[in-house]
């Protein structure tokens, strides 16, 4: 991302809390996301590490609350697809064999050992972890052919950032002759991707919206696998913040009481504020007292010090380092933006 932009985009921001503007965010999920059972136990809570010209640092993380799992999901070729004003849409086509071929893959056991040791390199451990009775493939990838070489995958910027799709993409390409094109957007808008008819899967992190996705007809139960939704990753979102750590959240209990101190206390807080995952997580977080929505209204009072950018997240890293706030993130996209000096 471009350093001018972030910066324009956190003038602008701070113009909004002076004036007490604020925008409408995309809805979120009705409820946040819990794994089935994980296959390790989480690290143990850490101390800010050394991040050089990076002062947002992890302040808590492995809560129970803060668990992130991600899910893949096949698009039904008989969706009923619509437009973005939910007119119907016909003639829609869906590369479901390419769909098969990547989802057998990522549950292969060469897709998941990928997976698992992602980031081992570099930091030293996972940055995303396999889930205990996770599904698998052991049967054989179907090569592409001229008609199924395209695959469109619809993800969140979480995945995207920590570099994860960088790492795996390349081997599964090279090996069977596909061509995978990735778009990166919040949960929320990477489903909506799906129901337009704008991809073949999904990759994303929030339960409630993709059992939705699957009521409402856009999935379906790819061949040798007994349900829709099929979770097979889990890491842990953690509560950030500049390294002074002026609410004190790195000594708190639970990260629910970590909420309540940054709020009671006015401390600034960037929310991405765009209907993903991370969004859907942190709304759960808050003190129900507060009534803090996906509606711009339900937060027009905290302007003063909650911040919602509407907003990948990367761009919303880079914001709390700019502005010393607080912030939620997956660990997997925190530890490359620390790893890249906040870039």
């Amino acid at each position: 991302m471009q350093k001018s932009l972030s910066l324009n985009l956190s003038a602008a921001l701070m113009l909004c809390v002076l004036t007490g503007c604020s925008s409408s965010p995309a809805a979120p999920s009705a409820e946040p996301d819990k794994p089935e059972t994980p296959a390790a136990e989480p690290a143990a809570e850490t101390a800010p590490a050394e991040t050089g010209t990076v002062n947002t640092v992890i302040l808590k993380e492995a809560d129970d609350k803060m668990i992130n799992t991600y899910t893949l999901l096949a698009v039904n070729p008989e969706s009923p697809f619509t437009d973005a004003d939910g007119n119907p849409v016909d003639g829609v086509e869906v590369n479901t064999a390419g769909a098969e071929a990547l989802i057998d893959w990522f549950l292969s056991e060469e897709g998941k050992e990928l997976a698992a040791a992602f980031g081992q390199e570099e930091f030293g451990d996972s940055l995303f972890y396999l889930l205990d009775g996770a599904p698998v493939f052991e049967g054989e990838i179907t090569p592409a052919t001229e008609e199924t070489a395209q695959i469109r995958l619809s993800t969140t910027t979480s995945v995207n950032d920590s570099g994860l799709l960088g790492a795996l993409l390349p081997v599964f390409e090279s090996k069977y002759g596909y061509k995978v094109e990735v778009q990166s957007a919040g949960t929320g808008k990477a489903i909506a991707a799906a129901k337009y008819g704008n991809a073949d899967l999904i990759f994303v992190h929030a339960k409630a919206q993709e059992e939705t996705f699957v009521q409402d007809g856009f999935a379906y139960v790819l061949p040798g696998f007994d349900t829709e939704r099929l979770s097979f990753l889990y890491n842990y979102f953690v509560l950030c913040g500049p390294t002074e750590d002026p609410a004190g959240v790195k000594d708190m209990d639970s990260v629910l009481v970590a909420f309540k101190t940054i709020a009671e206390n006015k401390y600034p807080f960037i929310s991405r504020g765009d209907g993903s995952g991370t969004h859907t997580k942190e709304l759960s977080l808050w003190p129900e007292d507060l009534g803090i929505t996906a509606e711009a209204d339900s937060y027009a009072d905290y302007t003063d010090w909650y911040i919602s950018a509407n907003a990948g997240m990367g761009a919303c890293l880079v914001m709390a380092e700019e502005m010393h706030a607080y912030i939620l993130t997956d660990k997997a996209t925190f530890l490359t933006f620390q790893a890249n000096n906040g870039n």
